[in-house]
């Protein structure tokens, strides 16, 4: 596709759909599916990191 085609000037619902996937997440990833030259899926993987407790703190303090 040339730069100076309509296509590339246009701005594609998948990417405004990309761009709030990514705008949401903390952690985690967003995978965009493509089939025949279209993009068909955009999936998205979010992560929740959970801080260390103290017993599992104080746990791997005790096994030094």
């Amino acid at each position: 596709m040339s730069a100076s085609s309509p296509a590339s000037t246009a701005h594609p619902s998948w990417l405004d759909l990309v761009r709030r996937k990514v705008e949401g997440l903390h952690y985690g990833q967003v995978f965009i599916v493509v089939h025949d030259h279209q993009v068909t899926q955009v999936e998205c993987l979010e992560r929740t990191r959970l801080a260390p407790s103290n017993a599992a703190n104080s746990r791997e303090e005790n096994n030094r």
